[in-house]
């Protein structure tokens, strides 16, 4: 994925500036919402908690992971617009924690030491370093399609089209999502993307029970294609023969020029125009969903 904008990239950033960021900056950061736990799960059951952006709480196989976990209230100038509503010490103790990549919105630091109790981390490879002071206990750096066994669960990292580096000479640090396997039941979190024939590939890897797929800032300021959009996340939803859909990567921070609100809107008019509304599931933060999926 190149770095270079595309053209018209000026007159992008000025709208972004003038309609998303100075908006945003001016209102009031909304409060947090109500939340709530699952504290019982059957064998067969598996809870998914959006925790905002690409945040989320699994529940499977009789372990808490936790993947890219995100509870800073600004990125740079970029405001989080609601404050987070299940903050680290709300949270069961997590086993397992899984980063996709290493941006700033994926990987935040002080979020991953307020969590970081001895338990593995799994990241891509070249992203070990930004995490190896973070109280693990151990760093396990992924290739595409290399996998790690924890208990009964396996996880492998998967390609997508996107990008990693940190800073911008650091190309060398890989980005994916995770396959995660565990009790007959698989859940694959996408990272960032944007739409690529791989999709199909993933789907021939695992029968995807539940799919966390990013639907917003598709409007990048830079004109660069690195984000699907809503329609996007529902073709590729298709392409990999997953059962269910959740939406990340939406509503907590504006990254794109598109209004705030518009992508979940976009994907269940999407999803309704397809016949497939009862398989797509827009979230509230801090609320779970149980999927009883063997």
């Amino acid at each position: 994925m190149g770095l270079l904008p595309s053209k018209g990239w000026q007159q992008r950033n000025l709208q972004f500036l003038s309609d998303i960021l100075i908006p945003t900056l001016l209102s009031p950061r909304q409060p947090s919402a109500s939340s709530s736990l699952v504290t019982h799960l059957e064998k067969n059951e598996t809870g998914v908690t959006w925790l905002g952006h690409a945040g989320f709480l699994l529940q499977m196989g009789g372990k808490n992971i936790l993947v890219d976990p995100n509870w800073a209230l600004w990125h740079g100038p970029v405001k989080r617009v609601r404050h987070p509503t299940l903050l680290a010490p709300a949270l069961p103790y997590i086993d397992l924690v899984l980063i996709t990549h290493a941006h700033f919105d994926h990987l935040h630091i002080p979020s991953l030491r307020s969590i970081a109790a001895g338990q593995p981390v799994v990241v891509p490879e070249g992203v070990g370093s930004v995490v190896k002071n973070c109280a693990f206990s151990k760093v396990i750096e992924l290739d595409y399609w290399g996998s790690y066994d924890f208990g009964d669960l396996k996880v492998t990292f998967t390609p997508t089209k996107h990008w990693g580096a940190r800073y911008i000479h650091d190309t060398y640090r890989k980005f994916g999502g995770y396959l995660i396997e565990g009790s007959g039941q698989t859940i694959f979190h996408c990272g960032d993307s944007s739409m690529f024939d791989g999709f199909k590939e993933i789907g021939k890897r695992a029968e995807i029970d539940v799919a966390l797929m990013p639907i917003g800032a598709y409007q990048a300021p830079s004109g660069r294609p690195v984000h699907m959009n809503p329609e996007e996340a529902m073709e590729a939803m298709d392409m990999m023969g997953a059962q269910h859909l959740i939406p990340m990567h939406y509503g907590t921070f504006p990254l794109g020029g598109e209004p705030i609100a518009e992508p979940s809107i976009r994907l269940l008019a999407s999803a309704k125009q397809l016949g497939r509304d009862k398989f797509v599931h827009v979230m509230d933060e801090g609320h779970p969903a149980v999927f009883s999926l063997a």
